[in-house]
Formats: structure tokens, sequence, C-alpha cells
């Protein structure tokens, strides 16, 4: 089978917390595909590399920008915004950043849980808003996707302030999409299931095994962990005209562990 590709030459593509991980090879795969790539991140520096995003991205070619963002706060969202204009304007929306804080019922603080639920959901839902806006307002076509989740369907122990976050993402996803329909706009998820990043302090190091044991509840059916490469593909069809009468799912990229 020939290799997936996308065209987006022309486009200009907003990832929010594509310093590391999945956001940075969504990015990294977008100005592959032609697209100037802003990276709306509350640090430039990766924890999981030497050389900051849009500094690789300019290195290989592609046209890119760095923009100090806390998605917790709308108003920083709305100005990554504001700054792809200086580029024709947001053509895409990738609203990537999350946080991940553990504990169980009795144990979530009130500060842990505000916390998590701001970068989440109300940067996701924000995100939504801003791009959604711009586009609008310039009369153009685009589309938006969303981190969610497996936790945006299946509880899982110690995790009920996460899955609560995942479960907004969904339906912000939802609503959004049904609201936008009629200005052409998409707004999809994708659902990543286990995937080796640093996510998770020690993640990428404990995933690719413990995928192929029931450390996860349940092995995944692949036989190993996701990484961020199979997120971007995902987002990159969800983002690509051959995604053009989809809107309103999540798309879950999960190695099947949902099936078991």
């Amino acid at each position: 089978m020939p290799d997936y590709s996308a065209d987006f030459n022309g486009s200009t593509v907003v990832v929010t917390g594509a310093t590391s991980g999945i956001g940075r090879e969504i990015a990294l795969r977008f100005a592959d595909a032609g697209a100037t790539v802003l990276n709306a991140d509350i640090d430039a520096q990766p924890k999981d590399a030497e050389t900051p995003t849009h500094e690789l991205i300019r290195e290989r070619g592609g046209t890119a920008e760095y923009v100090q963002t806390d998605v917790s706060n709308a108003a920083e969202i709305r100005e990554a915004v504001d700054r792809a204009r200086e580029y024709g304007g947001v053509d895409v929306m990738v609203n990537n950043a999350g946080l991940f804080i553990g504990g169980g019922l009795l144990e979530v603080s009130e500060d842990e849980f505000e916390k998590i639920h701001d970068v989440n959901a109300k940067g996701v839902f924000f995100g939504c808003q801003a791009a959604a806006q711009d586009m609008i307002d310039r009369g153009v076509e685009g589309a938006i996707i969303n981190t969610a989740s497996i936790s945006s369907f299946v509880a899982q122990r110690e995790q009920i302030q996460y899955d609560s976050t995942k479960a907004a993402v969904k339906m912000i996803t939802r609503g959004a999409a049904l609201e936008l329909a009629e200005h052409d706009i998409r707004v999809n998820a994708v659902g990543p299931g286990q995937i080796a990043t640093e996510f998770i302090d020690g993640w990428s190091e404990e995933a690719p095994a413990a995928a192929e044991s029931d450390e996860l509840i349940k092995p995944v059916p692949l036989g190993r962990a996701g990484t961020p490469d199979d997120i971007a593909g995902a987002v990159l069809y969800l983002a690509s005209d051959d995604a053009a009468y989809v809107t309103g799912e999540v798309l879950m990229v999960d190695g099947g562990w949902r099936t078991i």
C-alpha cells in the first residue's frame, strides 16, 4: 500500500501543547505536509528533545513560530489565534494541550480539580471558540481537532478527575460540531489509548512493556503501546479533505484497547 500523504500547503495550523510528545509530532507532521505551524504552549523547551519544535521545523525548511500560551487562560488562546492572522489566519486548530493529575474521589483537592479542568476542558472549549470565531470572521471553511482519550468513554481507577475532563472534551467536540456545521467548520477529536510519551513521568520507558501485559488493566490487542506518530496520522486525516464529511466524531487510536 502507498503511504498516506496530505497536502497542507498554504494552510496555517495552530497546535496547543506542541512542545513535546503527541503535540510535537502533530506539529512536525503538519509542517512536513507544507503547513505553517504555530506552537501554542506554556514552554518552548521540550522535555524529550533538545531542539524546540518551531526551530526544528525551520531547520527542515518549514515555517513555524512559538507563541507562549497558557491554555487555562482564554485570552492567551485568543492571542495565539490572532497571531495566526500574520500568516493568513488559522485554517486548522488542534487543541492538544493536556495535563494528567491522578487521584481517587476521596483524595482529589479542589486546587487539583480546578487545575486539570482549566487545562483539559476549559482550554479545549476556548480553543474551539477562538478558532471558530476567526474562521467565521474570515468566511473560510476550517477544521478543529481536539485531543480526547479512552478516558472519554471508560472510567479508570484513580483517574476520576482526568476521566471527567476527557468526557468533557468529547461533548465539547460534539456540541461545537453541531453548532459550527452551518459555517462549514468541522470539529472532531482523536482518542489516544496508551501512548508512549513523557506525558506521565517515566511513561515512555514503561508503556511498551506494559502494553503486552496486564499492567494497563488489560492488554492492547495490537500488542504494543501507541506512539505520537500514530496519533499525528489520525489528526492529519481529520484535518484533510479526505474527512470532508466527518464531523462530531471521536476517532479512537487505541490499538483496539476498547474492544476487549
